[in-house]
């Protein structure tokens, strides 16, 4: 069992805009095996909720969503 800490990949998309940090995301997940986890890093407004429909539309379950300011902190685990 993976634990939500134990990150298997972790991206810094922060400093890029929309639609770049769901983008990469996109990209990271696709070299990924099913069961992996990947945190991503950033801290466009708009990526909570790009983000959050990426994975909503391609199956991937988001296990955590650490905000700290204008920071957020994505916890996904690959599904599909």
């Amino acid at each position: 069992m993976i634990k939500i800490s134990e990150s298997s990949k972790k991206i810094d998309v922060r400093g890029l805009f929309c639609p770049s940090p769901a983008l990469q995301t996109t990209v990271e997940l696709s070299k990924m095996q099913v069961g992996e986890i990947l945190t991503v890093l950033a801290d466009d407004p708009d990526s909570e909720n790009d983000i959050t429909e990426l994975c909503h539309k391609r199956g991937h379950e988001i296990l955590e969503l650490k905000k700290n300011g204008s920071d957020l902190e994505f916890t996904i685990k690959k599904i599909k």
